[in-house]
């Protein structure tokens, strides 16, 4: 794992020292992506930088040192990640044969690049990557990003320069990068709490999307050109959704539990592969201990777990993952944390998290991923496994109510919504007492009520700020692939819909940000055994009934059933059968408390009126109603803070 940078300047401005003193203070910014090694290479003729901050994990020789050029010395390439099944690329090409300086899976890729081209090496590499290839007889350029969006690329342009990397604060440390905030993009984050790709919060920058890739043409490429145009997919998730479901379905359940579980097996052998200590994270949820139960049996001694607690009972799995790391046998470690331990993290959020981001359970995995790197370099997570088997209750609850209130006339469900909300929550807990909390539920799906078709209902699920132009000074919100119909598969049902909308949004653009920025602020590489692209493929043929089922009491529907399978042959079904936690933070008890000042400073009137992006009066009445008990703001809330925090910091 590591970290890329650099830049273009097509007017040659620029003399080769004056080069390279940019291109180090742009690596020199993402140092703790990479803390083993730095590298440049340039074209003082063409004004080309490439520049690399290296986290050695595969072959830890000098021959794995980038930048990297092929053997002809026709590719020169800048990469972050791993390609896992380089091995396999190395046997396929000896044929030729070729001769390899080391063992790093960067040279294998450039043999690929000069055998195959870039086209068809791009079909054949597994893994999580994002890299920067230059090919010096067509003059091109290219910008390309894996699949599923584990590695992240920003392309954008510093006045007259075209600058790239990993990280935002890259970009921001050339010379000449004036950073001026999107309004559009800005309606986006307070709708998500994240940023969709290809949108950024800077003007004239874009992040590459997954599964997409950018080549240009420097011989002709004009300082300004709009970089989101010159976007393409070579793995269009809609396509390969569509033909999945079009493959042949396994004949019965026991096959597919078999064939699933060779699939994952595999991939987590892929992913142990490392010349570095390896370990993984564990919740003792479904997805992280059925990765460590495979680790486990695939390891020669017992395999490193993690695991953080806190004091607080109520947002504590610690005790579960200890159970479950007994029961296979691991060796585990955890670190119980105290409010405070979390609360200090805070303040370093907008160096790590260099664009608005909103997740707050970002700060356990990065205390996480600090404790982890104490003792491991790379660690395997079980990321993926809601978003592709169905483990969100929107997925297996929202179905099941729309079907049943969906059915009366929209003007009958807007009076059905106004009849709940017109008693308080409160009132509605105590006529149902034996409910917990009856009346916040109730009220929750009251929201639901007035919406017109399943696809409002799923926006208004994973929506922060249901109307985020309000709260945004001349904000919009413009079309991302979320929203947009050429994104989206043919033929799927209401639960399949939001599964997939999951994948191609939330996924990429929260949760692999989440883990990548956490992890690399710790130079610690995470895998995510889950998200292989077989894995993917093989999950969007099966129906809808291997992911989504009746629960164990036959009482409701429940998700992730083909894990739950497997799983089952390794622990028994109370050290897992248990609601969905999370990474949860008591957000909003804190900023009643111990986080009231910090966030009176950011939210002040007279400050928010002067930075003229947010309107003033809506923030003030959010948090003064959140002082004083009423509705539930806290998402929305730190969804302000955290874009507060960044624009303190960042602009």
């Amino acid at each position: 794992m590591c970290g890329i940078t650099g830049f273009f300047d097509p007017e040659q401005r620029l003399n080769k020292l004056e080069m390279l003193g940019i291109g180090k203070r742009m690596s020199d910014s993402i140092a703790k992506r990479g803390p083993d090694d730095e590298g440049h290479w340039q074209d003082p003729d063409l004004a080309l930088l490439l520049g690399h901050r290296r986290l050695s994990i595969i072959d830890l020789s000098a021959e794995g040192h980038q930048p990297m050029e092929s053997a002809s010395g026709r590719y020169i390439i800048i990469y972050n990640g791993e390609v896992y099944n380089f091995r396999e690329l190395a046997v396929e090409l000896a044929v030729a044969p070729h001769t390899f300086r080391g063992r790093s899976d960067t040279e294998i890729m450039l043999a690929a690049f000069e055998k195959w081209g870039v086209n068809q090496t791009l079909q054949k590499l597994d893994g999580m990557f994002a890299f920067v290839l230059w090919d010096r007889e067509t003059g091109m350029l290219h910008f390309i990003r894996d699949r599923l969006g584990k590695k992240p690329l920003y392309i954008g342009w510093a006045g007259k320069t075209l600058v790239f990397g990993s990280e935002l604060k890259s970009l921001c440390a050339h010379p000449d990068f004036k950073p001026q905030i999107n309004k559009q993009t800005l309606t986006l984050y307070m709708r998500y709490g994240y940023v969709p790709a290809p949108h950024c919060i800077y003007n004239q920058v874009w992040q590459i999307p997954a599964g997409c890739r950018i080549s240009l043409d420097l011989r002709n490429l004009e300082s300004g050109s709009d970089l989101n145009r010159m976007i393409e997919s070579y793995w269009y998730h809609p396509r390969i959704v569509e033909e999945a479901q079009h493959r042949a379905k396994p004949q019965n359940a026991a096959q597919a539990i078999s064939e699933f579980k060779e699939l994952l097996t595999w991939s987590v052998q892929q992913r142990m592969v490392s010349d570095v200590p390896l370990g993984a994270f564990l919740s003792g949820g479904i997805d992280s201990s059925i990765i460590v139960a495979l680790m486990q049996q695939n390891a020669v001694q017992p395999v490193k777990t993690f695991t953080i607690g806190f004091e607080e009972a109520g947002f504590n799995e610690a005790a579960y993952a200890k159970k479950v790391a007994q029961y296979l046998g691991t060796e585990h470690h955890e670190l119980y944390l105290t409010p405070r331990d979390a609360q200090d993290v805070i303040p370093q959020l907008p160096d790590i998290f260099d664009e608005p981001f909103a997740d707050v359970s970002q700060i356990p995995t990065l205390l996480l991923s600090r404790f982890a790197r104490q003792h491991v370099t790379v660690a395997l997570s079980g990321d993926g496994g809601d978003e592709m088997l169905g483990g969100y209750q929107r997925h297996y609850r929202v179905p099941e109510l729309w079907n049943k209130v969906g059915r009366f006339p929209l003007p009958l469900r807007r009076i059905m919504g106004r009849l709940i909300t017109a008693l308080p929550e409160e009132r509605w807990d105590r006529l149902v007492p034996q409910q917990p909390q009856f009346g916040e539920r109730l009220y929750k799906v009251a929201e639901l009520l007035p919406l017109q078709d399943p696809e409002a209902v799923y926006r208004h699920l994973v929506s922060r700020f249901t109307a985020p132009q309000d709260i945004v000074k001349g904000g919009s919100e413009p079309v991302i692939p979320l929203t947009d119909p050429s994104w989206h598969p043919k033929g799927l049902g209401f639960a399949e819909r939001m599964m997939y909308g999951d994948a191609l949004s939330y996924l990429p653009n929260d949760i692999l940000v989440k883990v990548d920025r956490a992890s690399m602020a710790a130079s610690l590489e995470a895998r995510a055994p889950l998200l292989d692209r077989k894995i993917f493929e093989y999950v969007w043929s099966l129906p809808l009934e291997m992911k989504i089922r009746k629960n164990i009491n036959g009482n409701g529907m429940e998700g992730k059933w083909l894990l739950r399978q497997i799983l089952q042959q390794y622990l028994p079904a109370d050290l897992y059968e248990r609601p969905k936690q999370g990474f949860a933070m008591p957000i909003g008890t804190w900023l009643r408390d111990p986080l009231r000042d910090w966030a009176e400073d950011l939210l002040d009137q007279k400050n928010l009126e002067q930075a003229g992006y947010l309107d003033a009066v809506t923030v003030r009445a959010l948090w003064n109603d959140h002082l004083q008990g009423k509705g539930r703001h806290a998402d929305k809330l730190w969804t302000i803070l955290m874009f507060q925090s960044w624009q303190k910091r960042w602009m």
